[in-house]
């Protein structure tokens, strides 16, 4: 077997984190790679890295299965780097919260490669939104696994993005922003700004406005195979787009275009994780926190 291992290099966590991945990797049959600077990262820390190659930047990645070491960003930065090829990834949680990277770092790593190793775990195929224009690009990956944010670029006044549907126009949304997320985005920034909670087998995207001038406009839920084009207008004559936390500013002639990817995101579920009883520990729903 294969693997790929991505990491933050930026929390002490991950290398101690890393070694008991790969330690416990190392006792099977496994191939392992990971980025050149990641392995830097490592032998810095004192992880022994002896039998670990690396794969150049921009470049095809050649394994069955991915780790993420980290927190959610990182997670969402590996599968920028893995998701055309539909590699199969986990995350293991070094950072806060953990919606994505679910895999408790201190408890469940040893738990987590014995399960892939025999393969008793299952692989949840989540879509991605694309975002296409009709003039300037986007210059970065341009798919989104939480959300694509349309927002206003500085402190100017609100923007107005007028919307439709299949061709068919919504409304102008006036306000800060639009974000439009994907059912496994609904637990991030959609979430932040009141948006529903979405389980993420469901086939629908989210339109959630932010901050908006009128109270009457309520978040909005679709079906994933529809086109959403969006055309904004702005005082100061451009806006920022967001993918994922990936910015850059438009010019406002630009039109967008945000449909489904046509490929997956394949991430990993041990088999006592789900949904459910991720919100109920990460949101703490029905804990009472009341000191009597």
């Amino acid at each position: 077997m294969k693997v790929a291992i991505f990491g933050n290099v930026n929390r002490e966590e991950v290398a101690i984190y890393s070694a008991k991945l790969i330690y416990e990797l190392s006792k099977r049959d496994v191939a392992i790679t990971c980025e050149p600077y990641f392995l830097e990262f490592l032998d810095r820390n004192g992880v022994n890295t002896q039998d670990i190659t690396t794969f150049e930047e921009g470049k095809e990645i050649d394994a069955d299965v991915a780790f993420s070491v980290g927190g959610d960003g990182t997670f969402i930065r590996s599968v920028a780097k893995i998701a055309r090829r539909e590699i199969p990834l986990l995350g293991i949680n070094a950072g806060r919260l953990g919606f994505l990277a679910d895999v408790d770092g201190e408890k469940e790593i040893a738990k987590a490669v014995e399960a892939i190793a025999s393969g008793n775990y299952k692989v949840e195929d989540r879509p991605l939104l694309k975002l296409s224009t009709d003039g300037k690009r986007f210059s970065k990956f341009n798919y989104a696994i939480n959300e694509i944010a349309i927002l206003k670029q500085d402190t100017s006044s609100m923007i107005a993005i007028n919307t439709y549907i299949n061709g068919e126009f919504v409304t102008k949304y006036q306000a800060d922003g639009l974000i439009i997320a994907t059912a496994t985005g609904s637990t991030a920034y959609a979430m932040s700004v009141g948006g529903p909670i979405v389980v993420p087998q469901a086939s629908n995207f989210i339109i959630t406005p932010v901050a908006p001038h009128s109270l009457s406009i309520r978040p909005l839920v679709v079906t994933d195979d529809c086109l959403m084009e969006l055309s904004v207008e702005s005082r100061n004559g451009q806006f920022l787009i967001s993918l994922d936390g990936r910015c850059e500013v438009f010019p406002e002639d630009i039109r967008l275009k945000v449909r489904k990817s046509d490929f997956f995101m394949k991430t990993i579920r041990l088999h006592n994780h789900s949904f459910y009883s991720t919100i109920r520990e990460k949101l703490m729903w029905g804990t009472d926190q009341r000191k009597y």
